[in-house]
């Protein structure tokens, strides 16, 4: 059966991208938001990429157009009952996603649909068994920003069908563009395995002040040649998702390595979450 509906439960950094591209890609999107206010939120980020993508000449602005008559939101999770794919993209918050996977199992129709989570380090299988239908449920790991980032890691679990892994990889790489990696149901999956333990090792240095915040991300960036430096993107990510990371990948692997730093901690506390709140690491006010 081809994807040719999408639904995402939450509109936010993630669930947005992941909806600006599907709708880029000419599929039929419905967000799921818990109120008014966050569908109001999730609508005008989107509609400020897309007019973005215009201005730089990304795509043009009968393109716009189309992908927006495309998009549609709800408050209503019953709104997704007809849908083929829905792609879950809520916090790290295991609890949440059980309680979503349980309502979608009991709200989608279609026997065929495939229910994915976003989830960036949470076993999918310990997610599916919210469901009735854990041979139904995939992990379809998207990177922030959505819209940029090329990679989508296929997550597969013990019981997942291969139908299902086989069409989410393949509307992943056929339909929206991306480049499809396969995992292992394993807490982190491959990129947050290889990729937190070298964030926290940042904040630990900065934390013993070894070197400044700053003069860590440029050695990075000038010295290994990444994209931005492991501060900053700790910051993009979202301070209270790397925390969250760090307590799956603990719990799935007991090495010390994937701790948490107390710095990382405190800054959650704090409300120091990066970009979203406006100050993490770095001000961004």
């Amino acid at each position: 059966m081809s994807i040719e509906r999408v639904g995402i439960v939450g509109g936010g950094q993630m669930g947005g991208g992941i909806a600006e591209v599907c709708v880029k890609a000419g599929v039929d999107t419905i967000i799921v938001e818990i109120n008014d206010d966050l569908v109001a939120r999730s609508k005008a980020g989107i509609e400020k990429s897309l007019g973005r993508a215009v201005d730089r000449g990304k795509l043009d602005a009968d393109a716009r157009e189309v992908a927006l008559s495309l998009l549609t939101f709800s408050t209503d999770r019953e709104s997704l009952a007809d849908r083929d794919l829905i792609i879950e993209a809520i916090i790290e918050n295991e609890d949440l996603k059980h309680d979503i996977f349980r309502d979608l199992d009991r709200i989608v129709t279609s026997p065929d649909a495939i229910l994915a989570t976003n989830t960036s380090s949470i076993p999918v299988t310990r997610i599916a068994q919210a469901t009735s239908r854990p041979e139904s449920v995939v992990g379809m790991h998207f990177f922030n920003p959505a819209t940029i980032m090329p990679l989508v890691e296929i997550i597969r679990t013990v019981v997942v069908s291969d139908d299902s892994v086989d069409r989410a990889a393949a509307f992943a790489s056929d339909r929206l563009g991306k480049t499809v990696v396969h995992a292992k149901d394993r807490a982190g999956f491959i990129v947050n395995k290889l990729l937190c333990p070298y964030i926290f090792e940042s904040i630990r240095m900065y934390e013993e002040g070894f070197a400044t915040r700053e003069d860590i991300d440029a050695a990075m960036v000038n010295g290994a040649g990444y994209p931005m430096g492991p501060l900053t993107l700790s910051d993009l990510i979202g301070n209270d998702t790397m925390l969250a990371v760090a307590e799956s990948l603990m719990s799935e692997y007991e090495n010390p390595r994937f701790a948490a730093p107390p710095l990382l901690k405190r800054m959650v506390e704090a409300g120091l979450l990066g970009r979203k709140s406006g100050r993490g690491f770095y001000d961004y006010t």
